[in-house]
């Protein structure tokens, strides 16, 4: 049914955005390949799994948001609104839950570098947190366990929460929808509270988190383990300013900015963090 005809609801900078997306996506399943296969099989280093999970994740994460920003539309007219809404928010919470099972990824490289297991037997007394916690072995892998669950649980919510939670309010009214809406109002403007939670709340404090640390560890370290360090926390605060910035021009209604500037970054971003990750294996 949607590919038996052209696209209807489709213009220019549609396809120039949906055209550049789909490159990132080639190169996010380029990145994973080459992760896992020229990194991780050569090294057993879990750093190199993560890193290449990532970059699936993120693919899977982007392609089922072109799903839901560009293929889903054209069903109208063919199948009934409420059908259509369905397969909105299906798509949606499956994009949603790849995301953030990358940024279970990302936190579950932070955790091995910040809380690098002890692989040798070292004489030395174990680090304190605070000066106070004794940082055993077990607790630095609770930590990264931890860093690893958190975002997990959150796609798992998303994923089976009510779509009232999470929908849209363009949507709800493009499509005349009968789910009441869970909302969370400030004076005279309300939104969605599973929507406000993640992009308003929860996002923006994992954004703050990845590339920050990065640049903290920069800061600790010397050398080569300062630069990969230092061009990973900009690469990922380049890739999360372009995620950002692609709601943020759709508010605006800059529509042909939103088409070319966030995938442009994105772009960016990945040739920085494939540089920070070529100078040499972590250790």
């Amino acid at each position: 049914m949607l590919l038996d005809e052209s696209f209807r609801f489709f213009d220019y900078w549609d396809a120039l955005e949906y055209g550049l997306y789909f490159i990132i996506i080639g190169y996010y399943a380029l990145l994973f390949f080459y992760f896992l296969l020229m990194r991780f099989r050569t090294s057993k280093k879990m750093y190199w799994l993560f890193f290449s999970l990532l970059f699936l994740c993120l693919a899977l994460g982007r392609f089922f948001f072109q799903v839901y920003y560009f293929f889903v539309p054209e069903l109208k007219g063919d199948v009934s609104n409420s059908e259509l809404i369905l397969q909105l928010m299906l798509y949606y919470k499956l994009a949603t839950f790849f995301s953030w099972l990358g940024i279970a990824c990302a936190l579950g490289i932070l955790g091995i570098l910040l809380f690098p297991p002890d692989i040798t037997e070292s004489k030395e007394e174990p680090k304190k947190i605070l000066g106070r916690i004794t940082l055993t072995e077990d607790l630095k892998l609770l930590f990264r366990l931890l860093f690893i669950i958190i975002p997990i649980i959150i796609g798992i919510l998303v994923l089976f929460l009510p779509d009232a939670y999470f929908m849209d309010p363009d949507i709800h009214e493009q499509y005349n929808s009968n789910v009441d809406l869970v909302v969370i109002t400030f004076g005279e403007w309300s939104y969605p509270v599973g929507r406000f939670i993640l992009n308003l709340v929860l996002l923006p404090i994992f954004i703050a988190i990845i590339p920050f640390l990065f640049l903290y560890l920069a800061w600790k370290t010397f050398g080569v383990l300062r630069k990969s360090y230092l061009l990973n926390g900009v690469g990922f605060l380049i890739y999360y300013a372009g995620r950002l910035l692609q709601g943020v021009f759709e508010i605006f209604g800059w529509l042909h900015v939103r088409a070319v500037a966030p995938p442009l970054l994105i772009l960016g971003a990945l040739l920085l963090l494939v540089i920070a990750n070529n100078y040499e294996q972590l250790k």
